[in-house]
């Protein structure tokens, strides 16, 4: 994020507010590099931050208000007071940062209120965690600024607080952790159970390849109903298999598990999903920890076939950027996200960039959907101040 970025969201809060704001924050966007519907079910994920963020600036108030405004929304700044902060009562976007500040006071927090303006460049609804990146930038300002000594993975758990009860979506744990936690120039191995981190190193330029970002211009929200029925789905899986989560299936005792599910077909799929993508994450992490990148590339067309096939969540637009970008010569690729639209992810070799980005624009005006934004995704930084 550049520091002009900054000295403009700076300068609109003096504009908005009449005051210098007491600092800047900024947190990313992120692409899941393989894991996922694990996070839900305690398994395993593999994000990275994206140079894309939100940014805050954000003053402290005593006097219990909360005054929300964004670039990115039309509309004046919205008034609330911290004490009236009720869960599922916002429909629009100031239920995220608004959110965060009601799970940090349920969490005996003292946040008395603020003044915040925000910004941001992760495009909404492609699968990229726009929502998660504006949580936690408002978190981290407000951890900042109340001295409220909060490590990030804990800020996370908070923002995911905020955004299952408060905003009524049923995400998992993966999208704040990244965003709050990435390194640069590292995807993050992540164990949802216990929150373990482990920072793998995944510079593909050193090695010639890419990894492009296919947004779809298909949008999706989480807190409709489809994702919570897969979230359902799994859990009642693991209930009739008697684990806490699915997590807890081993991989070698897949068959069995499927065996004893009988005619749950549904739930059947989405157990396979669920245990071969968690096997597919350590498989990825091994090769990356022993100098196969390449070797990346199936993997990850293995995890879009069990998102589209088992899990179901895939759409036509997603489905032709993966075929297409494997036509063309594609070391792999994959949908990322949530589902239901959002972006899908391809890994390239460096001198292929260019004709598969061709075709897969191509594929699209030929099938008349509307133009995909194609960008290369580069490992950033997560969650800091940056002013």
């Amino acid at each position: 994020m550049s520091v002009d970025t900054a000295a403009a969201v700076a300068e609109r809060f003096r504009e908005l507010y009449g005051a210098e704001p007491e600092g800047v924050w900024a947190a990313p966007g992120r692409v899941n590099l393989i894991g996922e519907h694990t996070d839900y079910n305690d398994g395993f994920v593999m994000p990275f931050a994206l140079p894309h963020t939100a940014v805050a600036a954000v003053s402290r108030r005593d006097d219990g208000v909360l005054r929300l405004h964004s670039s990115d929304v039309e509309g004046g700044v919205v008034e609330l007071r911290v004490d009236e902060l009720v869960p599922e009562s916002d429909r629009g976007w100031t239920a995220y940062p608004s959110g965060v500040v009601w799970a940090l006071r349920q969490a005996g927090h003292a946040v008395t209120g603020a003044d915040i303006h925000l910004a941001s460049t992760v495009p909404a609804g492609a699968g990229l965690s726009s929502s998660a990146a504006l949580e936690v930038v408002v978190a981290l300002a407000l951890n900042d600024l109340y001295e409220l000594g909060q490590k990030g993975w804990q800020l996370a758990r908070l923002c995911q607080r905020a955004e299952n009860v408060y905003v009524g979506a049923p995400v998992g744990i993966m999208d704040q952790t990244a965003s709050a936690c990435c390194r640069a120039g590292h995807a993050l191995f992540l164990d949802t159970r216990d929150l373990s981190q482990k920072q793998i190193p995944f510079d593909l330029a050193a090695e010639g390849m890419r990894l492009l970002v296919v947004d779809t211009q298909v949008k999706h929200s989480h807190s409709e109903g489809e994702y919570g029925k897969r979230r359902a789905g799994c859990e009642k899986g693991a209930a009739l298999l008697g684990v806490d989560a699915l997590r807890d299936i081993a991989y070698d005792d897949l068959d069995a598990a499927l065996e004893r599910l009988g005619g749950e077909e549904e739930v059947r799929r989405l157990v396979r999903h669920v245990v071969t993508e968690d096997q597919r994450v350590e498989r990825v992490v091994s090769l990356l920890e022993s100098g196969r990148t390449r070797a990346i590339g199936p993997v990850l067309t293995e995890g879009h076939a069990s998102l589209r096939d088992d899990f179901r969540i895939s759409c036509p637009e997603l489905d032709l950027v993966v075929d297409t970008a494997l036509a063309g010569g594609a070391l792999g690729a994959r949908m990322t996200g949530g589902g239901f639209g959002g972006s899908a992810i391809v890994l390239a070799e460096a001198a292929d960039v260019e004709t598969i980005t061709k075709a897969v624009e191509a594929a699209f005006a030929a099938a008349g959907f509307t133009a995909p934004r194609v960008f290369e995704a580069v490992p950033a930084a997560g969650a800091r101040r940056v002013s």
